[in-house]
């Protein structure tokens, strides 16, 4: 699966590449050689973090389902139960 960045976050992220340079590196990158960064990092290291984040939920959503019968349980044949411990609280 391809990953792609929508065209704003795409733009807010060039400007992040630009601002870490400018405050962080000698010399400063420009726009292309930004987006040009940004794409090398999404399709180098982008799905290592995609493939986290799909484990992350995976491993989630099993501990939710094995808790889901707790959560939605109903007790069976609890008519008769109730008005027998409704009886004997009455003698």
């Amino acid at each position: 699966m391809t990953i792609e960045l929508d065209k704003q976050v795409r733009t807010t992220a060039i400007a992040s590449i630009q601002r870490y340079f400018d405050q962080n590196m000698e010399e400063p990158i420009g726009n292309v050689a930004a987006g040009g960064l940004l794409a090398f990092f999404v399709e180098e290291i982008g799905p290592a973090i995609y493939n986290q984040a799909v484990a992350d939920v995976q491993e989630r959503l099993q501990l939710r389902l094995s808790e889901i019968d707790l959560e939605v349980h109903e007790e069976e044949f609890a008519y008769w139960r109730k008005y027998d411990q409704a009886s004997k609280g009455r003698r």
